[in-house]
C-alpha cells in the first residue's frame, strides 16, 4: 500500500503504508486510510510526531540481516512528513492522506 498526505500548502509526500500508517500512530491519531487532520489540530499532531521522533532515536538501531540496504530510521523517514505539517501549520491548512 502507497499512502500519500496531502495539504494546500506544501507539495504532496508518498511513503508506503507501514511507514505512514506508523508514523500516524506517532502522532496520536488513527492509522486508517483515508483520514485528515484538521488546521487546528495541525500542531498538536505534529508536536507528538516529534516528541516520537525524539524518543525513537534513543533506541539501539536496528540489526538488518540485509547487508546490501542500509537500515532508514523513523527519523529519517519522518523528515518529509514534518515539513509538510510545518507548512501546513504556518499556512493554516488542513492535512489529508489517501
Amino acid at each position: 500500500m502507497i499512502v500519500t498526505f496531502t495539504t494546500k500548502a506544501y507539495a504532496d509526500i508518498t511513503m508506503f503504508g507501514n511507514v505512514a500508517l506508523a508514523l500516524l500512530e506517532m502522532m496520536g491519531h488513527s492509522p486508517k486510510v483515508p483520514g485528515a487532520i484538521l488546521a487546528a489540530d495541525v500542531p498538536a499532531a505534529l508536536a507528538r510526531l516529534k516528541a516520537a521522533i525524539d524518543v525513537e532515536k534513543t533506541l539501539p538501531p536496528v540489526d538488518d540481516t540485509d547487508e546490501e540496504e542500509p537500515v532508514v530510521s523513523m527519523a529519517h523517514r519522518a523528515l518529509p512528513l514534518i515539513e509538510l505539517f510545518e507548512a501546513a501549520m504556518q499556512a493554516g491548512a488542513n492535512v489529508m492522506w489517501k
